[in-house]
């Protein structure tokens, strides 16, 4: 038995270009309709599943005729405009024959960066994924330039994995897992079933860019899962025609290279949130908040909020001060400081009406928030 995805209730799963367009011959319907069945079944156990899904230039370069990837960023950006029609047209059918709903989510980079971006994408996909409708997100290859020239979608999946708190990553691809060399080059290279994420001897024998199809090698997925591992997630890599892949994943089946997390999930994104995160301000909180926050787990709401210092910014790191302005916790607010303000002391249900808009119920999300 693995240990990757054991429990494992939010995935997201990363699949490679030459899979989802079998090696460049258009979008691999037989495929994609695989792993959309296997998913439809994961979601039907009440486990959460994204999907992270390349191919928008190769199905691109196929509808537009071309033979070979393009060098020029305005004929890639060109065969990513329209390779994304059709990706997401077949998800669409193919998830809808077993009863899902899926939406197209486009990311960049930049907006995993920025803390208000990064909250707001964050809420898109929750609520997504709360209405059961699975999310099938690609880099945004008609604006940005960094995947295209030499970025990847394996660390595109470890950002969404960082973002919605997933407790696994699975990068499918076209080998069955990681290797000591390259089994193509040499016959004494050793198959990897299990490591630490992270390990620096792991970034040493990984190769480079095994297609001419996709930009990203196996180095590419290891550095994936050591970013995955910051958050607490544990990544698997595995070859994705394997027969019921994902199910088997799911149940325990030890496939592929399974690459574990160093620290647990709430261990990890504590010292995420607490060491890696500049304080932009604070909140003085009531003696009820504090019961709430420390005895119960609960969000911070805006009606035990009593001060906001500093200035700050949606998404920003704010300290939770108690009563006598100890601090009992930080996390990333909702609102800023001039709307904080203005919510203070007031129940949720009228922050759509002091502000003319309503981000989000709570200050501080408890999933955002950690005691210190």
């Amino acid at each position: 038995m693995s240990r990757a995805l054991a429990g494992a209730r939010r995935i997201v799963v990363k699949v490679g270009s030459s899979l989802v367009t079998n090696e460049g011959r258009g979008v691999d319907a037989e495929a994609i309709g695989n792993w959309c069945r296997q998913l439809a079944a994961l979601a039907a156990e009440g486990r959460e599943v994204v999907m992270v899904s390349s191919g928008a230039i190769a199905e691109g370069m196929k509808r537009l005729g071309w033979s070979t990837r393009p060098k020029e960023l305005h004929e890639l950006q060109a065969a990513a405009a329209v390779g994304q029609m059709g990706l997401a047209q077949m998800y669409e059918s193919k998830l809808r024959e077993h009863g899902m709903g899926s939406a197209q989510v486009l990311l960049t980079h930049a907006d995993l960066a920025d803390r208000e971006r990064y909250l707001n994408a964050r809420s898109t996909l929750l609520t997504l994924l709360q209405h059961r409708v699975l999310p099938v997100i690609n880099e945004n290859d008609t604006v940005v330039n960094d995947e295209i020239k030499f970025g990847d979608n394996d660390t595109l999946g470890a950002l969404v994995a960082n973002l919605i708190e997933a407790d696994a990553l699975v990068i499918l691809t076209d080998q069955k897992g990681l290797y000591s060399a390259d089994p193509r080059r040499d016959p004494n290279a050793q198959f990897i079933a299990e490591a630490v994420a992270g390990t620096p001897e792991l970034e040493q024998m990984a190769g480079g860019a095994g297609s001419s199809l996709g930009r990203g090698g196996m180095i590419t997925k290891i550095l994936a899962a050591k970013r995955a591992a910051g958050s607490g997630a544990n990544t698997v890599i595995a070859w994705g025609r394997e027969p019921d892949v994902l199910l088997r994943l799911a149940a325990g089946e030890a496939i592929g290279t399974a690459l574990l997390a160093s620290l647990p999930k709430l261990t990890a994104r504590k010292q995420w949130m607490v060491d890696h995160l500049q304080l932009r301000g604070a909140v003085s909180v009531d003696a009820g908040a504090v019961l709430k926050l420390q005895g119960e787990g609960k969000s911070l709401l805006p009606i035990g909020v009593m001060e906001v210092q500093g200035e700050f910014h949606r998404g920003d790191v704010i300290a939770v001060r108690d009563p006598e302005g100890r601090e009992l916790a930080r996390g990333l607010s909702n609102y800023s400081s001039a709307e904080a303000r203005l919510i203070a002391r007031k129940p949720s249900a009228e922050i759509g009406r002091v502000l003319g808009y309503a981000a989000e119920p709570e200050l501080i999300h408890r999933d955002n928030l950690v005691l210190r």
